[in-house]
């Protein structure tokens, strides 16, 4: 077999120790890997370089394709962007894959059946990070989801369902609140869904979706979803699986991969060769799996499971009546090492097989719908606090094109028809329609602003309020 070369960042805190100790495991058990490593993270931000990785470690990553990444540090404050978002986003790593399967009765756990695959959003949604104040009492932050970015992540988790012969996809979503957003990913399921109807599949609205998974995860296969949403579950069903410490995580786009642990760097317990490295093995398992070397992944998630099983267990899964032994890091590596070639007893063993490649087409845009301008949302900064003195000012902008229609306050309708008990802050959406039905033109926000300045009202930022194909294609106020 010839050996694949990869790029390895050993991270910050605990990652250098856990990354030494999963190494050592995956080389012992004849991973036909090269390595190049690269420095990421906290040295790098503090050098002056905002990003935490410099050009030329982009470019070993990109040559590679698969990079083996322990946890970072990102300073806080300071403008500092999380590598991790960064990397997915660059490389287009759009599929966050988290397995989170018990070791009962090993590890302790209120779910010794649980084995759930989290499969979440990893490019957009409030990723993007497009933040920005707007007033003294107000933040925004942009939530971007795309037709492309629904089509193939729900796709990808079917496709994932079928190759590793799950029964079932369950989709997350809070619809019922943002209908466009969330809407639009559910809307996709739907659609996907269809394409296998070998496959079951349901949609849970996020909230009561995530009190079952945390009460009853064996109700769930394969749940996939947004990325904030599967960033908070998966790391939810990793710690009720047994501990967060023992999750991995790939990150898989159409051309690169990018395999991790879920948790952080620790840097509490950073240099004293105590840190669990099982969650940075099992992505290394999935890295192997990722290559071809499936029969070396075989091998050490077979000897994982069998330490696990004798009993033999870091400080942070130890326990005792269960446990047998306490070990470092490093003496971990070891005992893990000692059982190659051997398999667990109680816990299921695995068998990884090549399979088919996944049925990932391209995406393919649809046609153009009909797009028609029909109103538009001025919002204001304004430190008053009474809707109806608000709207007489905003009113001075009407003219024989577009008229004021509404007031909301963080979302809430205040006018007309508002309740005085609504607590309003300085920031107001002032929603602007046809005065005469139909459509309106660039032209007419253009003289509304002009307008606004005119009659000195601070308007800081405007949104266009298209149809498409004649259906309204924005949110209403609430109450309206």
């Amino acid at each position: 077999m010839s050996k694949q070369r990869i790029t390895v960042a050993k991270g910050d805190g605990i990652g250098p120790e856990i990354m030494d100790a999963t190494l050592k495991v995956i080389m012992a058990a004849g991973a036909q890997i090269e390595i190049d490593e690269i420095e990421v993270g906290e040295k790098v931000y503090l050098s002056g370089n905002t990003s935490g990785i410099a050009k030329e470690s982009w470019d070993i990553i990109r040559r590679n394709k698969v990079f083996l990444k322990a946890p970072i540090t990102t300073p806080q404050g300071g403008g500092y962007k999380s590598l991790n978002v960064t990397t997915r986003k660059f490389l287009g790593l759009y599929a966050n894959v988290r397995p989170c399967m018990s070791f009962h009765p090993f590890v302790k756990t209120k779910h010794p059946d649980m084995d759930v695959v989290i499969i979440r959003e990893n490019e957009e949604d409030l990723y993007a990070g497009i933040e920005h104040q707007q007033t003294d009492e107000v933040v925004q932050c942009l939530k971007l989801i795309s037709r492309p970015g629904c089509e193939k992540i729900v796709r990808y988790a079917f496709e994932y369902a079928k190759q590793y012969g799950r029964k079932k996809v369950t989709c997350f979503t809070k619809d019922n609140i943002m209908k466009q957003t969330d809407g639009l990913f559910h809307k996709v399921f739907d659609e996907i869904a269809k394409e296998y109807p070998e496959i079951e599949n349901e949609h849970w609205i996020i909230d009561i979706g995530a009190a079952k998974l945390a009460d009853t995860p064996e109700a769930f296969d394969v749940v996939v979803m947004p990325n904030l949403y599967g960033d908070v579950l998966s790391d939810v069903a990793a710690q009720i699986a047994g501990s967060v410490g023992l999750a991995g995580s790939a990150n898989i786009g159409e051309t690169c991969a990018m395999f991790e642990a879920i948790h952080g760097s620790a840097p509490r317990r950073a240099g004293q060769n105590v840190a669990n490295p099982t969650g940075l093995l099992q992505g290394a398992i999935m890295m192997l799996n990722h290559i071809g070397q499936n029969d070396v992944a075989e091998k050490v998630q077979n000897a994982l499971l069998k330490t696990i099983e004798d009993g033999i267990h870091t400080y942070d899964i130890f326990e005792e009546g269960v446990s047998k032994q306490k070990v470092s890091t490093s003496e971990f590596a070891d005992a893990i090492i000692s059982n190659l070639g051997k398999k667990p007893a109680q816990l299921k063993p695995v068998s990884y097989a090549k399979g088919s490649a996944f049925n990932l087409p391209k995406y393919t845009p649809k046609a153009p719908a009909k797009k028609d301008l029909v109103g538009v949302d001025l919002f204001v900064h304004w430190p008053g606090k009474n809707p109806n003195e608000l709207a007489t000012l905003i009113q001075k902008l009407d003219n024989e094109n577009v008229k004021l229609t509404m007031i909301t306050n963080r979302g809430i309708k205040v006018w007309p028809d508002g309740f005085e008990e609504t607590f309003c802050t300085d920031h107001w959406r002032c929603r602007f329609k046809s005065a005469k039905g139909g459509t309106i033109t660039k032209q007419d926000i253009v003289t509304l602003l002009q307008k606004s300045i005119d009659f000195n009202i601070d308007s800081i930022k405007t949104e266009n309020l298209y149809a498409f194909d004649g259906v309204d294609a924005f949110s209403m106020g609430q109450g309206q």
